[in-house]
């Protein structure tokens, strides 16, 4: 099972120089998968959350392809309906193409109805263009003389049913967000059921989780996945393996924008765990400790 970690590309911390940092520390921690979020207008109701400046995740992606070597690249999540498909087609198989094959584009519906206001796409009608613009997409990469573009994957992201639906009919893997392990369960049979209604085969699994990382154990039902003390997130980690993940995605941003001032709190849990998964997997028999660089990078010491 490969990981990969949400980096935030907005708030006040957020400038060119840390997002290198992020880069080279996700890197250098030998993660195999760096993401980055999405939104074009930071209304109020996106403000809210992720306040400006907001790092466009295309123009953003394409700028650390070219200051990292090894590390896939990705969207959790692009917004579909916010572009029109053609673009989002050749923007994507451009960046794959001048990263080396290293593209993962994770999409989603959206949710922040200010914005979509402000960008003239009916809200209402998202899921729809959700999906007409998916197909679109996939066919221009089927058009395209150059077909590296084809074997870009395409993470569907939503929690809901209508989101797993989805991903089924759309998407090489699912790609739900901040869960826990109980919910993740009794979805995965939800999403069953709907491979046999729609006869195709499952995606993927390729969960995006929490990275909270606390000195005591965090109990309680409502626990996310990836909060707790390091034994509870490798747990929560192998869990997810043994359910079926290919890749998780370790989200460090616990919702206050003040976090972006000090990206050093979030890289020292990075490093704690990629340490402590290392260790655990390496009892593993199928564990290749040569496929991965775990360098650390010297800003996380």
């Amino acid at each position: 099972m490969q990981l990969g970690v949400n980096v935030p590309n907005f708030g006040p911390g957020t400038d060119p120089g840390v997002l290198r940092s992020w880069a080279q520390t996700v890197e250098g921690l030998g993660f195999d998968l760096l993401m980055v979020s999405d939104h074009i207008v930071v209304t109020p109701d996106v403000a809210e959350q992720y306040p400006a400046p907001f790092y466009e995740p295309f123009t953003t992606l394409a700028w650390l392809a070219g200051i990292t070597h090894r590390v896939r690249l990705g969207t959790t999540v692009l917004i579909v309906p916010y572009r029109h498909p053609l673009l989002i087609a050749r923007m994507a198989a451009n960046l794959n193409d001048l990263s080396g094959g290293r593209l993962v584009l994770g999409v989603g519906v959206g949710w922040a109805r200010q914005e979509f206001e402000a960008l003239g796409v009916p809200f209402q009608r998202r899921g729809k263009l959700t999906d007409d613009r998916l197909r679109a997409v996939r066919a221009a990469w089927e058009d395209d003389t150059d077909h590296r573009a084809g074997r870009i994957p395409i993470w569907v992201g939503g929690n809901s049913d209508a989101g797993l639906s989805r991903a089924v009919r759309l998407g090489d893997a699912w790609h739900p967000l901040r869960i826990t392990t109980p919910w993740l369960r009794d979805a995965l049979e939800r999403m069953k059921r709907i491979t046999e209604e729609h006869r195709r085969p499952a995606p993927a699994l390729a969960p995006r989780i929490a990275l909270r990382l606390t000195e005591s154990p965090v109990t309680g039902s409502d626990r996310l996945a990836g909060e707790g003390t390091i034994d509870q997130i490798v747990d929560d980690l192998e869990h997810l393996r043994l359910l079926g993940a290919e890749t998780v995605v370790l989200d460090p941003f616990n919702g206050d924008p003040r976090e972006t001032c000090h990206p050093e709190v979030a890289w020292k849990a990075l490093a704690t765990v990629s340490a402590a998964w290392r260790q655990s997997t390496s009892h593993d028999p199928s564990y290749d400790p040569t496929s991965h660089d775990r360098t650390s990078h010297d800003r996380t010491e």
